[in-house]
């Protein structure tokens, strides 16, 4: 039984990756276009804390980052956290050759610079996305009309297994009551017993 729970832990960890917000397909060599070019990389940059605007590119990170990556093994991505709450919530999106139309006009319509991002190669070009004060859910739908990114919908079986884990869940929280509420009985079972051979004194119950 433990063995199969380890099982199942393990196939939770991939389907959280590989399927929700973010799951999607950068256009590559191979199906760009000249509106929508092949995404190189990507750069984050965010503070540490939440206040000040960057709630959401925490969640960007935690939650879109990494289906990002599982689907597009081939684009760098790498992640800048600062202290100064004062400083640039961005994502800065890379792409081979030039930036296509609609990834400028997105980026434009709140301006913002990241010192901290990596230049572009002689053969990129680069556009920052203002992040601040956006949830992840509305950065990956800005980064989804720049990119052109193609979502990965959850296959029949992706499905089934999200919701066998999903009653797996709410079942477990039953069981870990029951398992706390026996554990709790037999440590006053104990101290009774004890009590009994005069092992504890009565104030400390």
């Amino acid at each position: 039984m433990v063995n199969l729970f380890k099982r199942l832990r393990k196939l939770q960890t991939i389907l959280q990756v590989k399927i929700g917000t973010g799951a999607a397909i950068f256009p590559n060599p191979t199906s760009a276009t000249k509106e929508f070019p092949a995404v190189t990389r990507l750069h984050l940059t965010f503070a540490n804390k939440i206040n000040g605007g960057h709630r959401g590119a925490r969640h960007f990170w935690r939650n879109c980052l990494p289906r990002l990556k599982y689907h597009n093994p081939g684009v760098g991505m790498t992640v800048k956290r600062i202290d100064d709450q004062n400083g640039p919530s961005a994502l800065t999106i890379y792409f081979a050759e030039k930036a296509g139309s609609a990834a400028t006009a997105v980026a434009n319509e709140k301006k913002v610079t990241d010192s901290l991002a990596p230049a572009p190669e002689a053969n990129e070009d680069s556009v920052v996305l203002d992040l601040k004060n956006r949830t992840d859910k509305e950065i990956f739908d800005r980064l989804q009309i720049m990119t052109n990114a193609k979502t990965v919908n959850a296959t029949p079986e992706d499905v089934e297994m999200a919701k066998k884990w999903a009653a797996i869940e709410a079942k477990s929280g039953p069981d870990r009551e029951r398992v706390k509420s026996i554990r709790q009985a037999k440590k006053d079972q104990e101290r009774m017993l004890a009590m009994a051979r005069g092992e504890v004194d009565k104030d400390q119950v």
